[in-house]
């Protein structure tokens, strides 16, 4: 699993296409009065860019993206713009730094900044916070700790570890230990510039929201105009329906396949309309490898399933929509190189037809999946007068990837919060568009 991208460029050479679009979410930011001073409310806006890729750090699909969530803060003294992706996934944040080589618009100069401090080897930081990283660190020419990502398609990034303040509306955290890379290599440098690095958001003890000490987080995002909302803290929400929560997965021995540091839970089944597929629930357990874990990550956009589940849950997906709608026979066409069931749909057809919703069982809680979110339009594919329409469930296997990964298509309009003192996620379904305007910042 080590070789699977989730950081931010699980590229495939080959997957690339000229067709997809990069939906970038900005996340505009303030800080609300709240029922505590600590809780941070971030809304969130859309904004389509051209197609193109941006590296990520280690441990993600090997597919090109059409959805990605973006932050928009400031770092240094005096603070400097900077946008980095959300990602649930990965723990070192990290920025594009300027350096003599390479120079991209919206990096982040540390020259500029008298609050920036490298990290030396010989740090705790470097010796022990580390351990969690693919590749291990090493000490540069100045004694500094120096960190390489990388990616499934070749890409790769490598820079020194270093602290500087962030500032998320008018709280300021000090300290925070980040990557500062001056080396970023992908093939599409022209889109590698567009945002300014990366945000991790795992359990690992440099990420994001570890750092900051935040017991929970949550994050809503709407289906219909991609708006939503981030939220960083504990706060009391007597609106929001009563949550379902499902434990994390704790994995004390490390095993060469499993995440240690990843929000992984338990699946226990898949439904078509209420029918409960006939899986083994052996097929969801981990194997002794640390192979065939269920991770919840906000940076894959569609959810991958292992092939065993996946065959069953394709198969009565096609046997229960055998009549409304038209299988696309064209077995060389395989959307982002994991997606395999796709449908014909004419162009002059306004709406789907009603479909058999799709429900991901978790111990203590269910996601379901239904209408639109069940098929995804391929960018530029047209077969005649119809267009193509694919399953938004993919087959782990066809990705080298030995894991199921639940992404955030399949999480909109769902309340996602992440418990961390508790060690567990809650679910519960809500209309995200409206949650965001009961915070005051609907758009």
């Amino acid at each position: 699993m080590k070789d699977y991208i989730f950081g931010y460029s699980f590229l495939n050479p080959c997957l690339k296409s000229p067709y997809f679009s990069l939906l970038h979410v900005l996340l505009i930011q303030i800080q609300l009065a709240f029922s505590s001073p600590d809780v941070l409310i971030l809304p969130l806006r859309t904004q389509e860019i051209p197609s193109g890729s941006f590296p990520r750090s280690p441990n993600k699909l090997p597919f090109h993206h059409n959805v990605s969530l973006t932050v928009s803060l400031t770092v240094g003294t005096p603070p400097q713009n900077v946008s980095m992706v959300l990602d649930t996934g990965s723990e070192l944040s990290w920025l594009h730094c300027n350096n003599t080589r390479y120079s991209y618009p919206n990096a982040f100069d540390p020259n500029l900044s008298s609050s920036y401090k490298p990290v030396t080897c010989s740090s705790p930081t470097c010796v022990n916070r580390t351990r969690d990283f693919t590749i291990p660190v090493s000490c540069d020419n100045n004694s500094l700790c120096h960190a390489t990502l990388s990616y499934a398609d070749a890409s790769s990034s490598e820079g020194n570890l270093a602290s500087d303040q962030f500032f998320i509306g008018s709280s300021e955290i000090s300290g925070l230990v980040f990557g500062c890379m001056d080396s970023v290599f992908s093939s599409s440098s022209d889109e590698d510039g567009k945002n300014t690095g990366l945000m991790g958001m795992n359990r690992g003890s440099l990420s994001f929201v570890s750092q900051m000490g935040f017991p929970k987080f949550s994050y809503c995002i709407s289906g219909a105009d991609f708006s939503g909302l981030l939220l960083l803290g504990d706060a009391d929400l007597p609106w929001l329906l009563p949550l379902n929560y499902t434990p994390l997965i704790q994995m004390t021995t490390p095993l060469p396949y499993f995440d240690r540091v990843a929000y992984t839970v338990q699946l226990e089944g898949i439904k078509v309309l209420d029918k409960l597929l006939p899986i083994p629930r052996s097929v969801f357990v981990p194997d002794h490898t640390g192979a065939g874990q269920t991770m919840v990550d906000s940076g894959t956009q569609f959810t991958f399933l292992l092939g065993p589940a996946y065959a069953a849950l394709r198969t009565e997906f096609l046997n229960q929509t055998a009549s409304i709608l038209k299988v696309l026979e064209d077995q060389n066409f395989v959307f982002q190189g994991a997606m395999d069931l796709c449908y014909r749909v004419p162009q002059n057809q306004s709406r789907l037809p009603q479909l058999p919703a799709v429900s991901l069982v978790f111990r203590g809680a269910e996601m379901s999946v239904s209408g639109d979110r069940l098929l995804y339009r391929a960018p530029g594919e047209v077969r005649g007068i119809d267009s193509v329409y694919c399953f938004t469930f993919g087959n782990s296997d066809l990705l080298g990837v030995e894991a199921y990964v639940i992404g955030h298509h399949h999480q909109q309009n769902v309340w996602m919060e992440f418990d961390l003192e508790r060690s567990r996620i809650g679910m519960a379904q809500v209309r995200c568009d409206l949650a965001g305007q009961r915070f005051g910042v609907g758009l």
